[in-house]
């Protein structure tokens, strides 16, 4: 009996960990946290390594000069959030450390481009989930 709870129980953690993972994955509009303007859209998705990315399919303005850009990169599950991998800001030309957390309350994603893996020195913008 305690060998069936026990499988059953891990299953279970299995289960909720998987469609943990899976909230992060799909097509996300971004905010730009300056002027709270819709910016661009990136689809994130698991690549066959087992890490997420990022790329930017579209954009809200004028310039398309940028989609197709990896914006996300190597990004790994871990403790309820995507980490490890690194932000592209294709306006700066430059690459962030990133972490990425998915707000159940608001369903939209708070993802932190830092200069340090700590996350203390950068800025913090809002994805939403473009239905």
């Amino acid at each position: 009996m305690k060998r069936i709870l026990l499988t059953l129980a891990t299953l279970f953690i299995g289960i909720v960990a998987l469609s943990a993972q899976s909230q992060f994955v799909g097509k996300w509009t971004t905010i730009d946290d300056k002027t709270e303007e819709p910016k661009g859209l990136v689809e994130i998705y698991k690549a066959d390594d087992g890490l997420y990315y990022g790329k930017l399919v579209d954009t809200y303005g004028p310039d398309k000069s940028k989609v197709g850009a990896m914006i996300v990169r190597g990004m790994k599950f871990e403790d309820g959030k995507l980490t490890g991998g690194k932000i592209f800001d294709p306006e700066a030309g430059k690459l962030y450390y990133c972490t990425i957390k998915y707000n159940a309350q608001k369903k939209q994603l708070d993802l932190r481009g830092s200069l340090d893996k700590k996350g203390l020195i950068g800025r913090t913008q809002t994805w939403v989930n473009k239905q």
